[in-house]
């Protein structure tokens, strides 16, 4: 009698630990990238009566003869299930689609969390709603991520971009093979000096043999010319495909106070000569005058992207991701903020698509929790604990009719 008071007494335990669970579960279901919560129960040891005996030549064996002491708690779970991304078109705003955790900075306490609603500060820091910094890689000078170690992303809204001069252009479209001797294709390409200036180069392609065109290269921009590099040939093979130098390189001299001499490397790999109208075009020419910072945006890679006066978009930073061994075992500190355990295993730190999950920008990811569920879980939970309390009252009952026999 008294073992299954104690037994319902574990009962009610557990499932008010399970009811409690799931009330906080209900409490956070609009929480931006909560992770729902699971309780398991398991059995308590079980007296023996008797042990189980061999079975001999004259008799046979028996079972052991045990009483379970209650149930206790086996586990709370934390489920790491992909919640459902929610657009919200604000910039600052990122959803993982898969696995890893955005990793913040608490003090001198590395944090990892899934909401991903972002904000700067008067600093120009990228913080979470509760001030936490937001960890990032920077960028070098040419653009490559140093992913050495992450650090905090600040965004200095009076960056500038210095003028960078035109090294390289090129150049795509396709020259026509039945065209006579003498035909022309004429085509201006716009570049930057030193100081962020244009300059307005022309490119003459004229027809000049059997699968064989010449180009001459003027400057229409006063007190500029083309000082090496003024003609070349471009060459084709029988399928159209250019087997011309690649890429070719002119001189400019300058006398407007740049940079008096600029080698700008052309690249005509991407014309072709196929029996189609001519269309040569520009591809791509590098250089920009000076820009200021206007606005950034957060990319779907995780990179910080500023957009500039100029019409440039450089990469400033890049969202650093941490994945987990055993991301179940990560320790919930609040704030919707998770820390590495003993049991979660080391976080593995790097870019997103990179054994990550991919960034969705504009997104939030909603909490996992689902209310129909959690609903029957209640149920479930609130049938079990008066089921735990009918059997103490039932052994109350038999310890009152015992008492009842001395009156």
């Amino acid at each position: 009698m008294l073992r299954s008071m104690y037994s319902g007494i574990s009962g009610m335990k557990n499932f008010q630990t399970k009811l409690d669970v799931i009330g906080n579960n209900i409490a956070n279901v609009n929480t931006y990238g909560y992770k729902k919560g699971r309780v398991t129960f398991q059995d308590l040891m079980n007296q023996t009566v008797s042990g189980a005996s061999r079975a001999t030549e004259n008799r046979g064996g028996q079972n052991a003869k045990q009483v379970g002491l209650g149930a206790s708690l086996s586990s709370i779970d934390t489920i790491q299930t992909q919640g459902s991304l929610q657009t919200t078109g604000r910039s600052l705003d990122v959803a993982i689609s898969g696995d890893g955790f955005f990793v913040v900075r608490q003090g001198n306490n590395e944090m990892f969390t899934r909401a991903g609603n972002f904000y700067l500060d008067s600093n120009g820091n990228l913080v979470t709603g509760q001030g936490n910094l937001v960890q990032g890689y920077p960028v070098t000078n040419d653009g490559a991520v140093n992913q050495s170690g992450a650090t905090d992303i600040k965004i200095d809204t009076n960056t500038t971009m210095a003028p960078q001069a035109t090294s390289k252009a090129a150049y795509n479209g396709n020259l026509k093979s039945s065209a006579v001797d003498g035909t022309v294709v004429e085509l201006e390409t716009k570049v930057k000096d030193s100081l962020g200036k244009d300059i307005s180069i022309k490119l003459v392609m004229e027809k000049s043999g059997q699968n064989q065109w010449g180009v001459t290269i003027s400057s229409l921009t006063d007190d500029v010319t083309v000082a090496n590099g003024q003609d070349t040939v471009l060459n084709f093979d029988e399928e159209g495909k250019s087997t011309s130098q690649v890429p070719f390189p002119i001189v400019l001299n300058n006398q407007t106070g740049a940079n008096p001499t600029q080698t700008i490397d052309l690249d005509f790999s991407k014309i072709t000569q196929f029996d189609s109208s001519s269309s040569a075009n520009v591809d791509t020419v590098d250089g920009n005058s000076e820009g200021y910072l206007e606005s950034f945006n957060i990319g779907s890679s995780g990179e910080v992207n500023g957009v500039f006066s100029n019409g440039e978009v450089r990469v400033l930073s890049q969202l650093a991701l941490a994945t987990f061994s055993n991301p179940g075992g990560l320790t919930k500190a609040g704030n919707n903020l998770f820390q590495a355990s003993n049991n979660s295993g080391l976080p593995n730190q790097g870019l997103a698509g990179e054994g990550r999950g991919a960034l969705q920008s504009g997104a939030l990811e909603m909490s996992n929790v689902d209310l129909s569920e959690e609903f029957t879980e209640m149920i479930t939970a609130q049938r079990g604990f008066q089921a735990n309390t009918r059997i103490i009252t039932t052994s109350d009952e038999i310890l009152q009719e015992l008492i009842n026999l001395k009156r």
